[in-house]
């Protein structure tokens, strides 16, 4: 929310928040300390390699189900935004699901995806057209000048 908040006074623009756009819940990962979420999520991404999209985190989201939501809401964004421009600020998971799904990759491809922190990911969508990708993890604004 603070890089939302940042983006949106630069532009004089208000945040609007969208719960849909939240991060993958991963139920008993959650808050869990680091170096043991790491050995967990390794063998979930190991899990993932075989059974796809319908792999569920413990107590948490299915991933077909989590991209079905992410994806919902980038549809609902640009139907309800025709003529315009729409910033999405987010985290990795819920960036890389958009990417996936706007190239018609399955969601097992997110961990080829790697998203920048504070990195600019674009997509174009034109009426009647798939979805564009014009940048990935673009991160030249970073840059010292």
């Amino acid at each position: 929310m603070d890089t939302a908040a940042a983006v949106a006074k630069h532009h004089g623009l208000k945040v609007v928040p969208d719960r849909e756009l939240k991060e993958i819940h991963v139920g008993e990962l959650e808050g869990m300390p680091l170096d043991q979420f790491g050995r967990n999520f390794s063998q979930f991404l190991v899990d993932w390699q075989t059974q796809g999209e319908a792999i569920n985190f413990n107590g948490g989201e299915n991933l077909g189900q989590f991209r079905d939501r992410v994806w919902a809401a980038v549809e609902k964004i640009v139907k309800n935004n025709p003529a315009g421009t729409v910033a999405v600020v987010s985290h990795y998971f819920v960036t890389a699901t958009i990417v996936c799904t706007a190239l018609g990759l399955p969601i097992t491809h997110l961990v080829r995806i790697r998203i920048q922190p504070s990195s600019r990911t674009e997509l174009e969508f034109i009426d009647g057209y798939p979805p564009r990708l014009l940048f990935l993890s673009d991160i030249c604004h970073l840059r010292e000048e």
